[in-house]
C-alpha cells in the first residue's frame, strides 16, 4: 500500500469509479494514517506500534463488511422501526433486516466518499454533505470531521450543519488493541468505565428506553476490571449481546476535562485515556469477530480481538423523549469533541 506523508494521492479504484485518498500526519511518536472512504483511520500508531484494526489493502475496504476505524453517520446505533418524527412530521427511515435503522442506513457514511478539505502537518480534514432525504434522513447535513494529533493524544471534531430540522448521532467506530498484536484478543487487557448505568435491550438487541444500574454486575468496570474477567457469565445482557455491546451513561456528562474510560495493556505497560463532549458511549468488544476475517500482517481477526469505544448519544434517542435529544436545527451549528490519549509509551 502507498501512503503519502502529509499529501493527498490516488492509490485505488474502486468499482464505482470513485477514487480513494490517502493520508498520514504525525506529531512526535504520533503517527495516523486515514483513507476517505468513510473519513476511516487506518492506521494509528502509538510510538511505531498500530493500536487499531484494519486492513493493509485499501480495496478490502470497500469489498469487506465492517466500520474500522470510521466516521458512522448520521446515527450511529439503531433507531427503532427506522421511525422519525420531527415537528409532527413522519420519516421513514431505510430499515435493514432487523426492521431498525441502523448506524443511519445502508450507505452508511462509513461507505461514503469523504472529501479531504485540508491537510497540514498534525491534522486533516475532510467533509461529506449528505444530501436532503438520503436514507430518509431529512435536510442536506454537511458534515466536517477534523483529526488532530499532539505529542500522545488523537482528538476528533465534529461540526455540522442542515438545511432542514433533522437528528445526528456521529461517532467514530475504530477497534483498538493495545497489545501490539491485532490477531490477539484483548481480554487480558485492563477497562475502565467512568459510567454507572447502560441502556438495556430486550431479546431482539433493542434498548427498551430504561437504564440499568451496572453496580453488582459483570457491566461495573467503576474499579478496573479485565475485560474477560466477566465476560462470560450469565447475565441476561450479556446474552443478549454475547459479549459486551453496550451504551453506559456517562458520569463525566459532557465535560471533556474528565476522562470517561481508560483502557491498559500491563505488557506493553500503555494505557489510552477516552474523554468527549458526548453524555454516552457504546463498548463493543467484537464478539462477532471469528478469524474468517483477515486484516493487516495477514492476521486473523479472532473473537474479541479488539474493543470500540463509541462516544455519542444514546440509540433510538429521537423515540425516546427522556433521553438527551438529537435533534439538529438550520441556522444551528452541531460541535461535538473526542479525545484518545496515551501514556507510557
Amino acid at each position: 500500500m502507498s501512503v503519502l506523508l502529509c499529501s493527498i494521492g490516488v492509490t485505488a479504484q474502486t468499482k464505482y469509479n470513485d477514487s480513494i485518498f490517502v493520508s498520514t500526519i504525525k506529531n512526535g511518536k504520533m503517527e495516523m494514517t486515514a483513507i476517505n472512504y468513510g473519513a476511516r483511520i487506518q492506521a494509528l500508531k502509538v510510538g511505531g506500534q498500530d493500536v487499531v484494526l484494519g486492513f493493509d489493502s485499501l480495496e478490502n475496504y470497500t469489498t469487506k463488511k465492517q466500520n474500522f476505524g470510521a466516521a458512522v453517520g448520521r446515527y450511529i446505533g439503531r433507531i427503532l422501526g427506522g421511525h422519525l418524527s420531527i415537528d409532527g412530521k413522519d420519516y421513514q427511515l431505510q430499515t435493514g433486516s432487523n426492521g431498525d435503522c441502523s448506524h443511519g442506513g445502508t450507505p452508511s457514511f462509513s461507505q461514503r466518499y469523504w472529501q479531504i478539505t485540508s491537510v497540514a502537518d498534525t491534522t486533516m480534514t475532510m467533509r461529506y454533505v449528505s444530501p436532503d432525504g438520503e436514507n430518509g434522513f431529512p435536510g442536506e447535513l454537511a458534515l466536517d470531521v477534523k483529526y488532530t494529533l499532539s505529542s500522545d493524544a488523537l482528538r476528533i471534531d465534529y461540526e455540522a450543519t442542515t438545511t432542514k430540522p433533522t437528528v445526528l448521532n456521529p461517532s467514530n467506530h475504530s477497534f483498538f488493541n493495545l497489545t501490539g498484536d491485532l490477531g490477539r484478543d484483548v481480554l487480558d487487557e485492563i477497562l475502565w468505565v467512568n459510567g454507572d448505568s447502560i441502556a438495556l435491550y430486550d431479546n431482539n438487541k433493542r434498548v427498551t428506553g430504561e437504564l440499568g444500574n451496572v453496580s453488582g454486575t459483570p457491566f461495573d468496570f467503576l474499579e478496573p476490571t479485565e475485560i474477560g474477567k466477566r465476560i462470560d457469565e450469565p447475565n441476561d445482557q450479556l446474552l443478549v449481546t454475547k459479549g459486551y455491546d453496550h451504551c453506559y451513561k456517562l458520569r463525566s456528562g459532557s465535560d471533556i476535562s474528565i476522562p470517561c474510560a481508560a483502557l491498559y495493556d500491563k505488557e506493553r505497560n500503555l494505557t489510552m485515556h477516552v474523554y468527549t463532549t458526548e453524555p454516552a458511549m457504546q463498548i463493543y468488544t467484537a464478539n462477532g469477530h471469528n478469524g474468517s476475517l483477515i486484516g493487516k500482517d495477514g492476521k486473523p481477526y479472532i473473537r474479541r480481538n479488539a474493543i470500540c469505544f463509541e462516544t455519542m448519544h444514546f440509540p433510538d434517542s429521537p423515540n425516546k423523549p427522556h433521553w438527551h435529544s438529537t435533534r439538529l436545527n438550520p441556522g444551528e451549528t452541531f460541535r461535538s469533541t473526542t479525545i484518545f490519549k496515551f501514556s507510557s509509551f
